[in-house]
């Protein structure tokens, strides 16, 4: 019987042996250049084409080194993630121990700090170096629960031996990546993992659902930083005159006065106390105010002149923009979205209409409310460089573009027709 690639984990969840088999002769196949019964889901296949370029061996597993316990405890402490554990817990861990699963937190790196849940199965998956410490990202040990949606952006269920590497055919997983609301910053993984005789079908739209809860509880805990660092600046900029703002670490704003509400202002990735110059406010003044910053605006000419902006995609889950030249060089971490959008812009220099980006972000050019909206938040922090009607960079801006070194990889996460195209396309715009 040949299935759709849509139906696999249907099948699985009736005849667990039988689906086990035919993606065992589905994987066979393609990597051997044979005929195989179904294809595989496209998730899965694009994930197999990566780890062959890369020259990762299905064969043979290769396990990097542990993190040492002290590394783990650094970086449960310094990740974000530790504010949600309650809530991950208490969705998936009841029920993963009763389905015979473990839950696996890792973080934006791949690596496994947290994990929990049935102890027979945590003793089978020690035999796989699913262990705490654990590299597990895509590139390292194969199409899999945590690295797969790292890459991807999205969740992913992995069985049998949709696995790229053999010895990880015997399990299941399905994870989601979990982002930061403030910046859209990858921070990491929440995969549920078990036995193969342990899948069901319905194990990803729960551990989706539960990634977006913890989502959640961390859009409210930004929230309530906020509104505690609003109370402290109420009455310091009650007593300024002129335009000055209070932000918190990361530039988002807690309260102004003088000028319009922004929502965010762009930071230097180590500020210190002292005149900078601030993209959309110019020249400010910086003081450290309790967990923000004091930012008050002073007189002072915006950039002229030669400005360098280099946009890096190539990296696999992490992209960037930076600004070189003005008064002070700044950079920002991108999120998906604000990565296709820049990366269209820099490949259309002579700009491109909200219907245009529509078009070649969803295939769709009447999806202009959302392009718009979208580029309004980008206008945030690269504003005095972006011109629009069309949406386009300033005329006297250099842009870099740098792509990975297979076009196949350009932002793995994107389905916009656009990058689709530049994927297939051998050259860089």
């Amino acid at each position: 019987m040949a299935l759709s690639p849509m139906d696999v984990t249907q099948f699985a969840a009736v005849d667990t042996a039988r689906a086990a088999r035919m993606l065992s002769e589905v994987r066979s196949a393609r990597l051997s250049g044979g005929r195989a019964p179904m294809a595989p889901r496209p998730v899965i296949e694009q994930s197999w084409d990566r780890m062959l370029r890369s020259g990762v061996d299905p064969e043979h597993d290769v396990r990097s080194g542990l993190l040492a316990p002290e590394e783990i405890r650094r970086r449960r402490a310094a990740s974000p993630l530790r504010h949600v554990l309650p809530v991950l817990r208490e969705a998936l861990l009841s029920v993963a121990d009763v389905a015979h699963h473990i839950m696996v937190v890792a973080d934006g790196d791949g690596r496994l700090l947290w994990r929990e849940g049935s102890a027979r199965v945590l003793r089978r998956a020690d035999g796989l170096g699913f262990e705490l410490g654990a590299d597990w990202r895509e590139e390292v040990v194969g199409t899999n629960g945590v690295g797969t949606p790292a890459v991807t952006r999205r969740p992913v269920q992995v069985f049998a031996s949709e696995h790229f590497v053999r010895s990880q055919a015997t399990w299941t997983c399905a994870g989601a990546p979990i982002t930061d609301p403030r910046s859209g910053r990858l921070l990491g993984v929440v995969d549920v993992s078990g036995p193969l005789e342990t899948m069901h079908p319905a194990t990803l739209a729960w551990v989706d659902s539960v990634a977006k809860l913890a989502e959640a509880r961390l859009r409210e805990l930004h929230t309530q930083s906020l509104e505690r660092l609003r109370t402290v600046a109420a009455p310091v900029l009650a007593r300024l005159e002129g335009r000055a703002l209070v932000t918190d670490r990361d530039g988002w704003t807690a309260a102004v006065t003088g000028m319009p509400y922004l929502e965010r202002v762009v930071l230097p990735k180590s500020p210190e106390a002292g005149v900078r110059w601030l993209p959309a406010l110019g020249a400010c003044t910086v003081e450290p105010l309790a967990e923000g910053w004091l930012v008050r605006a002073v007189a002072g000419p915006v950039p002229q002149g030669a400005t360098r902006i280099v946009l890096d995609l190539g990296q696999p889950r992490r992209w960037s923009v930076r600004v070189l030249g003005g008064a002070e060089d700044w950079a920002r971490e991108l999120s998906p979205r604000h990565a296709e959008l820049l990366y269209l812009l820099a490949v259309h220099r002579g700009g491109r209409s909200a219907a245009g980006l529509a078009e070649d972000m969803f295939g769709d050019p009447a999806r202009t409310v959302t392009v718009r909206a979208e580029m309004s938040r980008v206008r945030r922090y690269l504003g005095a460089y972006l011109e629009h009607r069309p949406y386009r960079f300033c005329e006297d801006a250099e842009i870099e573009l740098l792509l990975p070194p297979d076009p196949r990889d350009l932002l793995p996460h994107s389905s916009a027709p656009a990058v689709v195209e530049g994927r297939a396309s051998r050259g860089a715009p």
